[in-house]
């Protein structure tokens, strides 16, 4: 027998058999409540890392603008004197 085949026998076993295991009445209510407190905190997730984002982007955009990186530091060696 292949692996998808005892599968299948085992799942039709397992529901062509004895009875089915009692469920709690609140169930129902507590997953979609525990649904909700997830979704929720994902949410305020994703909000505090687009914050975090944003805050980073407009701190290297100010410390660009008065650091200026781009532009080359002054020379401290001065050239040689010609013509003395």
């Amino acid at each position: 027998m292949s692996m998808p085949d005892r599968k299948t026998a085992e799942v039709r076993r397992l529901l062509e058999g004895g009875p089915h295991p009692v469920v709690p009445v609140e169930l129902a209510a507590r997953a979609a409540e525990l649904g909700l407190r997830m979704l929720h905190r994902r949410r305020v997730v994703r909000r505090t890392l687009w914050l975090l984002l944003a805050v980073a982007v407009i701190a290297f955009l100010v410390w660009a603008s008065t650091a200026q990186p781009w532009v080359a530091p002054p020379s401290t060696v001065t050239p040689p004197v010609e013509g003395l």
